[in-house]
């Protein structure tokens, strides 16, 4: 799976008319502070002013954490103080990215102490990546999701607690509080994908070609295709609801993130999270550990010869199943070990972007070895920032949605990244051919 740490990118919200966990390459931050530059009052929320601004909400988000505001709104109100700076005194002089730094650095008891300090300490301590960490640092998967990080923490480590006025206190709005990083943290948790973000779809589509097509059409020239048709025959497409796959899995725990987890207490996240960078299952060893799993999908046809099959159980993790809600997805990367990789989706859907291997896509900076990226934290910031830019590129990138019973080709070498738009389930695996190995 892919890490990325914190980044803050600017200029968030652009004003429009009425007409308007592969093995994967390392990912670090791209460090950049700037300012969001677009007025929004305090007392609306950014849906009644979506038209002008032009991004829409989830149906299911929450007002703005604490009533955090952008820092470029300090400036449409001369009479206003930062309530962050007061409330954090001499350590004003922070950056929110080390103020957050430091606060990771205390356990959940510490946390809860600092926030009676100050109202500025309080929304600090409330930043729910906080309690994300302290969970999975100290729960490993042996937790049961409850509304938010916070209150899981609170609940499982003092359950005699009432979390019930954690979760009253979560409305509690600060005034004049400015803060870029916050709300950028909130705005990308809760924004809806813009429709011109989906609409383009400029890959080459495919049904029942022939396997010496394939190779001579996309694999040699190392070319995407969508291919339709080749899982029909797959029990998985007809089986593999939530139902059946978590009465099928049991007790068996699957890699999600950082940690491991039951089927049903992930899907029970999935159900209630609201966060910029939602936990990803991706496990690759679902076949040894379910191996129904592993017997009710067939390899397709244009993809069964893969060289590193000679390594037996020596050979690289090459096979996952990915499920995740929407919202959730992998940034920008290259397939390791110059592998191609095929993506079947069989339940929901998902947006990939591909760019050839000479194009690094904007907003991406990788090494010059290649072994380290810097890119955004999350994949719709890169959306929010990066993706309009690619319009008048000469090489554009590649795009299509990809539904369930289709299977997308990525050939070796392509940068790629893809988001989930609904809760989805996929299976994908790395191959190297021969005809891929002499490309």
């Amino acid at each position: 799976m892919l890490s990325c740490r914190r980044s803050l990118l600017s200029q968030t919200i652009k004003r429009k008319t009425k007409n308007k966990p592969k093995n994967k390459t390392k990912v670090k931050t791209h460090k950049k502070v700037s300012r969001t530059r677009d007025f929004i009052p305090e007392n609306m929320h950014l849906e009644d002013n979506e038209e002008e601004v032009g991004f829409n909400l989830k149906s299911s988000a929450p007002s703005r954490s604490h009533g955090v505001q952008p820092l470029g709104n300090l400036y449409f109100n001369p009479g206003a103080i930062n309530s962050r700076n007061i409330g954090l005194g001499t350590l004003q002089i922070l950056s929110d990215e080390l103020v957050l730094e430091i606060l990771g650095l205390l356990e959940g008891t510490q946390l809860g102490v600092l926030a009676t300090v100050s109202k500025s300490f309080y929304v600090f301590t409330s930043h729910e990546p906080l309690w994300r960490n302290l969970v999975l640092d100290n729960l490993k998967g042996r937790f049961f999701y409850n509304r938010s990080w916070k209150v899981t923490y609170i609940s499982t480590f003092h359950p005699s607690f009432d979390v019930s006025r954690s979760a009253r206190s979560s409305g509690l709005r600060v005034r004049d509080f400015y803060s870029d990083y916050l709300f950028q943290s909130w705005l990308c948790a809760n924004l809806e994908m813009k429709p011109e973000w989906l609409e383009r779809d400029n890959i080459i589509r495919k049904r029942g070609i022939s396997v010496d097509d394939f190779l001579t059409n996309f694999e040699e020239p190392n070319k995407p295709v969508l291919l339709e048709g080749c899982m029909d025959n797959w029990d998985a497409l007809g089986k593999w609801d939530r139902d059946y796959l978590v009465n099928l899995c049991g007790d068996a725990q699957f890699a999600v993130g950082p940690v491991k987890m039951r089927l049903d207490d992930y899907f029970s996240y999935a159900d209630q999270v609201k966060e910029e960078r939602p936990l990803y299952l991706f496990d690759p060893k679902f076949a040894e550990k379910i191996p129904t799993l592993g017997s009710e999908y067939d390899v397709p046809v244009y993809f069964r010869e893969d060289l590193f099959s000679v390594l037996g159980n020596r050979r690289p993790d090459y096979r996952w199943i990915i499920i995740g809600p929407a919202g959730s997805g992998s940034s920008f990367h290259i397939d390791p070990n110059s592998t191609s990789a095929w993506n079947a989706v069989i339940r929901g859907s998902k947006k990939w972007i591909l760019f050839p291997p000479d194009v690094v896509p904007p907003g991406v900076h990788p090494s010059p070895d290649g072994a380290e990226v810097a890119c955004p934290v999350s994949i719709i910031e890169w959306f929010m920032n990066f993706y309009d830019a690619t319009k008048d590129w000469k090489k554009r990138p590649i795009e299509c949605i990809c539904k369930a019973g289709e299977v997308i080709f990525v050939p070796n070498g392509w940068w790629h990244l893809v988001i989930n738009l609904e809760e989805s389930v996929a299976i994908t695996q790395n191959y190297v051919s021969r005809v891929g190995y002499l490309c």
